[in-house]
Formats: C-alpha cells, structure tokens, sequence
C-alpha cells in the first residue's frame, strides 16, 4: 500500500498537452473540483507533505495539470479546477480541454477522486464533472473538504446533500488538512483503486 508508507513525494512534471505528460508506465489517479475547493490541500494531506501541491487562498492557482510522484510506484494528478468566474472565458475553455484531453487519452488512469466542499451544496459544474466520470466508467471517490469548518454532528446530513445533488452511488468521505480528519481513509480507497 503505497499511500500508507510514503518514503518520497515528488512534482515529476507540469503539462498542458498530451506530449508533455510523463510516460504512462505508472498507475494515475486524477483529482477534479472547483477551483479554492482544496485540491491541493487534499493532495498534500495524501503525500504528507506542507506545500508540494502549491495552495492559495485565491481562487484559480492551479492552471496546468500537475503530476506527482509518490514512491515512484503512483502519480497523483491534480487537474485545474473549474468554476473560476474571474478567469477569462479563453482560459477556462483552455482549463476544459486541458481536463478532457488528459481523461480521454490516460490508459493508466485508475481512477479520479471528486473533491467537493462539505460545507456547500455542489455546484452545476461538479455535477456535470461527476457525470461525466460516471459516463465515461471511471472509478470515483468524492471526497468533502473543509469538514473541520463544521461540527462533526453536521456531516452526516452535509454528506447527504452531496449525495443528492450528485445524484451519488460513490463513497463520500470527509477530510479536513487542518487536523487530518479521514485521511487515512481516504489513502486506503486510493490504493484500492490502483
């Protein structure tokens, strides 16, 4: 269980084509959400590191598709997030096609974790992420962050209305990077994926 032990983690490459991503000789699993949801956040978390996956309280600061290395046995991938209302139109159309190509072409992707804020109803564009990953068969864990924003007697009912405005089958399991709340298991549904 790589995600378990990690001994190194590592950024191995930055792309926004097909030709600039790293070979395909290890097993990916590809992170999708709004951007300022805490993709990065989570990604750290995972890798037990600070600041790897670069964070920002702006919104936005992902923009390119990021690869990481972990114990040289997986990639985690951390896609641009979607939903920036500032960026410009020409940009997140750019954003698009960089996270469709990436989907559409990987034969190693292994599966793509959704992550959603635990505190807020999902928005049109994660429904639309989420059925397009259940359209095109992937594998899904959709993980809620922020969850230390709200008492732990409320995750329950904010887990359900995930549930229902995605329209989910898929485990949903919260995560706070604060205080590492569900880390664990979100590590050992990831290496059940791969």
């Amino acid at each position: 269980m790589p995600l378990n032990n990690i001994k190194s983690a590592d950024l191995v490459q930055i792309a926004v084509k097909p030709d600039q991503y790293p070979d395909e000789s290890l097993p990916e699993i590809a992170f999708a959400g709004r951007s300022n949801v805490g993709k990065s956040s989570l990604l750290n978390g995972i890798m037990n590191r600070k600041s790897l996956a670069r964070t920002s309280s702006k919104p936005g600061k992902t923009r390119t598709i990021n690869f990481y290395g972990v114990n040289d046995e997986i990639r985690l991938v951390d896609l641009p997030g979607y939903g920036y209302a500032i960026a410009s139109q020409k940009e997140k159309e750019n954003w698009k096609v960089y996270i469709e190509t990436y989907l559409e072409s990987r034969k190693n992707l292994k599966g793509i974790v959704l992550v959603v804020d635990i505190r807020h109803e999902p928005t049109n564009d994660d429904k639309m992420m989420y059925d397009y990953i259940k359209h095109f068969g992937f594998n899904c864990l959709i993980v809620a962050t922020k969850a230390d924003k709200i008492a732990r007697s409320k995750y329950q009912g904010a887990v359900s209305k995930i549930r229902k405005k995605l329209e989910a089958k898929d485990e949903i399991l919260p995560f706070s990077s604060l205080n590492k709340f569900g880390i664990d298991r979100v590590r050992e549904k990831l290496d059940e994926m791969v």
